[in-house]
């Protein structure tokens, strides 16, 4: 490991690579506090013009842009109780009280103090642990990565917001249209409807974009624009001694428990936030704080989703299976750059490993000196007009799209998929399962036909291999447990009906 991290840091104290971190972080920031304009829109606006960076360089930037803007997010939480990002909602319940008490200072300076310690320590997990977890995954074979897909994709559909079924039904048309194009084995064509542009499948730029981009204007251009913003005084940034030992505890836990959601495929910040809180409200001796400004609130939950953004690229690299929508861009930025993530990239790419190891040790600390001297520059840019951001960002959407193979017709699917991620939005459909379907679809049709080969066409091989059965159990119980509450409540109202 030691090794292994000084090969990092070389790679990531290179000048390009500092730029690219800094680049990420500041853009993560910026975006973090802008409510309608979040990592997953940036990440996908700039996926197409990450083809021309260095492997390393992309992934270094677009990783800064993920985990810099759980940073931003808190700063509005606090100041104007306008969360920049879901998982800053639970910042704002405790963070905004503190700064109604003239104690925004503090709040921000603990907020970005644990998510330091958090994305640092979270960083360390990912040196620790992931190599360990990539020499296992060595010795998956066909059958057992097509099971690991499974479980992937079916606990991103019951653990993301809304209904199972939906999330299952998302997942199954993300399959679908990640078979589109020619077939590997046949060479006939899938879905293509005679268009030759589609023979080579349709480019997971294309969808991204379109999905989160486009339909993310149309929904916030739907809602009322958003007038001037009133920001509450900052004050001094420097935290008590009573500050400090509040915070402590509540910190640890929660890079603990981001840790352990961020490895959770669907869980992710947003849910690691929300436990954080919960937890810090049980163990506290006087919970009737909560909500009124304290402390612990704004702490726990901070250095949960920051741990949790960090310890998501753990499945991501060493699995190849991403673990959110966003994990799964960073899954597309690595495939552009003919990266086949999985355990192998830590030995056949440990610059790239290593760098971006090595670059969120950086990239934290880059952050940190970001939100703290800067914090009264970043809140003057919640007056920027969002009528303003919208144009600009569809603009460099249409023009990213039409720059992968200088073709009208991706951009025409591009707007396609805008329309379907509009209404998905409307029917309460989460986009993240669908993401992950195209994302893992030809890795679980090729892993599924490679062991049906093997086996001579018998399909017990998924349960005769002890680790595919387990994760097939581990699918078949998610399912189940999400089952049974559904039913009972289902039950429930029809005697009450009958009643």
């Amino acid at each position: 490991m030691l090794d292994g991290l000084i090969l990092g840091f070389q790679v990531a104290f290179s000048f390009s690579n500092l730029a690219y971190c800094l680049l990420g972080v500041t853009l993560g920031t910026f975006i973090g506090m802008l409510p309608g304009v979040g990592p997953l829109v940036t990440i996908a606006v700039l996926l197409p013009f990450t083809y021309g960076l260095s492997p390393e360089g992309a992934l270094i930037m677009l990783a800064g842009i993920y985990y810099g803007a759980s940073y931003g997010g808190s700063s509005t939480a606090i100041l104007v109780n306008l969360p920049g990002e879901s998982s800053s909602v639970v910042t704002c319940l405790d963070g905004y009280e503190m700064a109604k008490q003239g104690r925004a200072g503090p709040a921000l300076a603990i907020a970005a103090i644990g998510s330091f310690v958090a994305g640092c320590i979270g960083t360390l997990a990912i040196a620790l642990f992931a190599p360990a977890l990539g020499d296992a995954a060595l010795r998956f074979g066909a059958a057992e990565y097509t099971s690991l897909v499974i479980l992937a994709l079916v606990a991103t559909a019951v653990l993301v917001h809304g209904s199972v079924l939906k999330g299952l039904t998302m997942a199954l048309l993300g399959l679908l249209v990640g078979f589109v194009g020619m077939d590997v084995n046949s060479g006939l064509p899938r879905f293509t409807f005679g268009l030759t542009e589609m023979m080579d499948g349709v480019e997971f730029v294309v969808v991204a974009v379109g999905m989160f981009a486009f339909a993310e204007i149309v929904t916030n251009l739907e809602g009322s624009e958003q007038g001037d913003v009133t920001t509450t005084e900052v004050g001094s940034l420097m935290p008590s001694k009573e500050d400090v030992r509040a915070s402590t505890m509540p910190i640890l836990r929660g890079t603990g428990i981001g840790m352990f959601f961020g490895i959770l495929p669907g869980a992710g910040t947003t849910i690691s936030s929300f436990v954080s809180y919960i937890v810090e409200k049980r163990v506290a001796k006087n919970p009737s704080r909560f909500g009124k400004g304290a402390i612990e609130g704004v702490a726990g939950p901070e250095a949960a989703n920051n741990a949790a953004a960090q310890t998501s690229f753990i499945p991501t690299l060493t699995l190849g299976v991403p673990g959110s929508a966003t994990m799964a861009l960073m899954l597309g930025a690595l495939m552009i750059q003919g990266i086949t993530p999985g355990p192998n990239v830590i030995t056949e790419r440990p610059t790239l490993f290593w760098g971006l190891v090595a670059s969120m040790w950086i990239g934290n600390l880059l952050l940190l000196i970001l939100n703290l001297p800067l914090i009264r520059l970043w809140t003057s840019l919640l007056k920027i007009p969002y009528s303003w951001l919208y144009p600009l960002i569809l603009v460099l959407s249409c023009f990213g799209i039409y720059s992968l193979n200088n073709s009208a017709v991706d951009v025409l699917l591009g707007a396609a998929f805008g329309l379907f991620g509009y209404m998905a939005v409307k029917l309460e459909c989460a986009p993240a399962p669908f993401i992950l379907g195209l994302v893992l679809g030809p890795m679980l049709e090729e892993n599924a036909r490679r062991a049906l080969l093997i086996s001579h066409g018998d399909p017990s091989t998924f349960i005769t291999s002890p680790i595919s059965a387990t994760f097939l159990i581990l699918a078949a119980l998610l399912l189940v447990l999400l089952a049974i509450p559904a039913a009972r409540r289902r039950k429930d109202s029809i005697d009450l009906e009958a009643a």
